[in-house]
C-alpha cells in the first residue's frame, strides 16, 4: 500500500513538472482521436468504488468502466492513465491525456480550467468523525483538526466554513484522510457518503456523519474549447443514460442507482 502511494506520488511530481514546460491545452475533435486509434483517459485509483487497482495491479471502478464505454462507443483503444487529485487537471490541460473520468466534482472555480460534460454519477459531501464529539455545524469545528484530500471539494467546502482556529489538514488522497482519521491524528475528515460507508464497515460505531457539506454531480472532462468532443460525450452520456446500462454500472459498482440529479443533469 505505502509502494503504490509512493509510486503515484511520482507520478504526481512529474506530471506537475511537465504541466510547467508543456504548451497550452490543445483542444481536441472525436476524429483526431478516431484516427488515432486510442483514447487516453486519466481516472483516479485511489478512490473506490469509483476509482481502483485491481487484484493485478490495473485501473478498475465505476470511472474505468464509464471509460471502456466511451472508447467502445468512440470505436478506438483505450489507454488508461492513473491521476491524482491534485494532478488529474494539469494531466489534461498538458496535453498528457485526452479525457478525464476521475471523479471530478463540477465547481465554478475548475470550469474556468476545464469544460465539464453532463453528469454521469454524483456524490453527497459531509463533515464526518469521533461519534464522541458534538458537531452539527462549521462553528463546531473551531478548535479541531479536520482531515481532507487535497484539492478536493471536501476541501473547498470545509476551507469555506471553517473558523479560523479549525486546523485543516490536506493528505494527497482520501486513503491518506481516512488513516488520519483512524489513527486519531484528526478526528473529523470531510468525506463523500461513498467513503463513510467504507469506513462504518472498518470500524463499526466509531464514527458518525455530523452535518452535510454539498451534493456534488462528476462530470467527464476536456480540454478547454474541445466543443465538438465535449457534444460527442454529452451525446454518448445521455445515449448509455437512455439504455440503462450507465445505471447497471452504477449498481453493480456503488451499490445503489444513479441519483437523480445526475439522471436529471444540471
Amino acid at each position: 500500500m505505502e509502494l503504490r502511494k509512493t509510486l503515484i506520488g511520482m507520478m504526481g511530481a512529474a506530471a506537475l513538472v511537465a504541466g510547467l514546460v508543456a504548451g497550452p491545452a490543445i483542444a481536441q475533435t472525436p476524429e483526431e482521436i478516431q484516427q488515432r486509434g486510442t483514447i487516453n483517459i486519466g481516472l483516479l485509483v485511489d478512490f473506490p468504488p469509483f476509482g481502483i487497482l485491481d487484484e493485478a495491479g490495473n485501473p478498475d471502478g465505476y470511472d474505468a468502466d464509464v471509460a471502456r464505454l466511451l472508447a467502445e462507443d468512440m470505436g478506438v483503444e483505450l489507454n488508461l492513465v492513473p491521476v491524482t487529485g491534485p494532478n488529474r487537471i494539469p494531466y489534461l490541460v498538458s496535453n498528457q491525456i485526452d479525457v478525464l473520468v476521475a471523479s471530478l466534482g463540477i465547481t465554478p472555480e475548475r470550469a474556468e480550467q476545464v469544460d465539464f460534460s453532463e453528469p454521469y454519477a454524483g456524490i453527497e459531501i459531509f463533515v464526518f468523525g469521533d461519534a464522541n464529539l458534538e458537531v452539527t455545524g462549521p462553528e463546531d469545528l473551531s478548535g479541531h483538526s479536520i482531515a481532507v484530500a487535497r484539492a478536493s471539494t471536501q476541501d473547498t467546502s470545509i476551507t469555506e466554513i471553517a473558523p479560523a482556529d479549525a486546523n485543516i489538514q490536506r493528505f494527497d488522497d482520501d486513503a491518506s484522510a481516512v488513516q488520519a482519521l483512524l489513527s486519531g491524528q484528526a478526528p473529523l475528515m470531510g468525506a463523500s457518503n461513498v467513503v463513510i460507508a467504507q469506513i462504518n464497515e472498518m470500524a463499526p460505531g466509531r464514527f458518525d456523519t455530523k452535518f452535510s457539506l454539498r451534493q456534488q454531480s462528476q462530470a467527464i472532462a476536456v480540454r478547454p474549447g474541445s466543443t465538438e468532443l465535449l457534444d460527442y460525450i454529452n451525446d454518448f452520456l445521455a445515449r448509455v443514460k437512455e439504455d440503462g446500462s450507465l445505471n447497471a454500472l452504477h449498481e453493480e459498482w456503488v451499490g445503489g442507482p444513479l441519483p437523480e440529479f445526475v439522471l436529471a443533469g444540471e
